[in-house]
C-alpha cells in the first residue's frame, strides 16, 4: 500500500510539472549583427541587458540566436531569412545594412527592432513622422559632427583638409559625409571624401587619401571600421592624426573622438524590443535617437604626434588608457 501511494504521488508530480512549465513561454529572438567591431558588440550586450531589465532573462523566458554577417550582404540576407523562416518572435538588427535587409526579408511577418542606424528615414526604415515602415522601430546613433569638428580645430589650429573614407553602399555613411561637407567650412576646413566598394579597398585608399588630407576622421561606417588598423598604419609614418567616431576606435589608436555610448544605445533598444514583445505595435512606436556624446582621448596616440589636449578638453575628456 505504501509503495502504491509513493508511485501515485510521483505520477501526480510528473503530470503537474508540464503544466507549470507551459505557463512560462520561452521566446526566440534573433540578434543579427552586421559586422565585428567593438561598438556593435557593446550594442548587442546592452540590448540583452535592456531586455533583462524588463523581465526577459536569457535561458528562462527568452533565448537568443546571435549571428554576425562579417560585413557581407549575402551572409546578412541569409541570417535574416533564417530568422524569418523559423518564425522567431523578433529580430534585433544591429547596424544599418543589417536593419534594411532584415526589414525587407521580414516583410511585416515578424517585428524588427534596429539599433545603431544613423539615418533611419534616409535608409527607408522610417516615415517622416519617425514611425516604422512595417513592424519595425529602433534606435538611431546620431554622429556629433559639429563637436568633432570643434575638437579637431582645437587640437590642430593649422589643419585645412579633413579626409574621410566611406563605403559607397552604406547609406548611413553617405549621410554623415554630407554633414561634414556642410559644416566643415564653418570651422575653416574642406573635406576630401573617398568612397570604397569593399573592406579590401581600405589598404589602398587610405594612403591615397592621406596624401591629400591633413588628418582623417572616421564616420560610423561598418566596413571601414573593421579595417581601422590599415588606416592607422598608413597614417603613422606620415605623422597625421586619425580621429575616431566612437570610444572603441580611440582604444585601438585614434587620437580622440566625440563618441556615443553604444552600450547605452543597446539598452535603449532592448527596452523598445521588450515593449513590442509585451504586445505593443512596433509600427506605432517612433524610433528614438541617442545624441549625448562624450570626448574620449588616447594620450599615447596624442603624444606620438606631438599633440596636447588643452585644459578645456582635458577637463571633460575620458582617458581610454586609464583602466589598462
Amino acid at each position: 500500500m505504501k509503495k502504491i501511494l509513493t508511485i501515485g504521488l510521483t505520477l501526480a508530480l510528473l503530470i503537474s510539472l508540464p503544466a507549470v512549465m507551459a505557463d512560462e513561454t520561452v521566446l526566440q529572438v534573433g540578434i543579427a549583427q552586421f559586422a565585428v567591431h567593438g561598438s556593435l558588440d557593446n550594442c548587442r550586450e546592452g540590448f540583452i541587458q535592456g531586455m533583462l531589465e524588463h523581465g526577459f532573462e536569457e535561458g528562462v523566458n527568452v533565448t537568443y540566436d546571435y549571428q554576425n554577417a562579417q560585413a557581407d550582404m549575402g551572409l546578412a540576407a541569409g541570417i535574416a531569412s533564417k530568422f524569418v523562416n523559423n518564425n522567431y518572435s523578433l529580430i534585433a538588427a544591429i547596424a544599418t545594412p543589417m536593419a534594411v535587409v532584415s526589414v525587407n526579408t521580414a516583410d511585416g511577418k515578424i517585428p524588427v527592432i534596429y539599433s545603431a542606424v544613423s539615418s533611419p528615414k534616409e535608409a527607408g526604415l522610417a516615415t517622416a513622422e519617425s514611425l516604422g515602415e512595417g513592424l519595425t522601430t529602433g534606435t538611431s546613433d546620431e554622429l556629433p559632427v559639429e563637436k568633432q569638428l570643434q575638437t579637431i580645430r582645437t587640437l590642430q589650429p593649422d589643419a585645412r583638409v579633413i579626409g574621410i573614407l566611406y563605403t559607397l553602399s552604406e547609406t548611413n555613411s553617405a549621410v554623415q559625409v554630407k554633414q561634414y561637407q556642410d559644416l566643415a567650412p564653418t570651422y575653416g576646413f574642406t573635406v576630401e571624401a573617398m568612397g570604397i566598394a569593399t573592406g579590401a579597398d581600405v589598404a589602398l585608399a587610405a594612403p591615397a587619401l592621406l596624401k591629400k588630407a591633413d588628418l582623417v576622421t572616421m564616420v560610423l561606417d561598418n566596413t571601414v571600421v573593421q579595417y581601422l588598423d590599415a588606416v592607422l598604419d598608413a597614417a603613422e609614418p606620415l605623422k597625421k592624426p586619425v580621429y575616431g567616431s566612437e570610444i572603441e576606435q580611440v582604444v585601438r589608436g585614434c587620437v580622440a573622438a566625440e563618441g556615443l555610448d553604444y552600450y547605452a544605445l543597446g539598452r535603449q533598444t532592448g527596452h523598445l524590443a521588450a515593449r513590442v514583445l509585451k504586445g505593443e505595435d512596433a509600427a506605432a512606436i517612433p524610433y528614438e535617437t541617442i545624441s549625448e556624446s562624450a570626448l574620449y582621448y588616447n594620450p599615447q596616440a596624442l603624444e606620438a604626434l606631438g599633440l596636447t589636449l588643452p585644459a578645456e578638453l582635458l577637463e571633460r575628456g575620458t582617458d581610454v588608457t586609464a583602466s589598462e
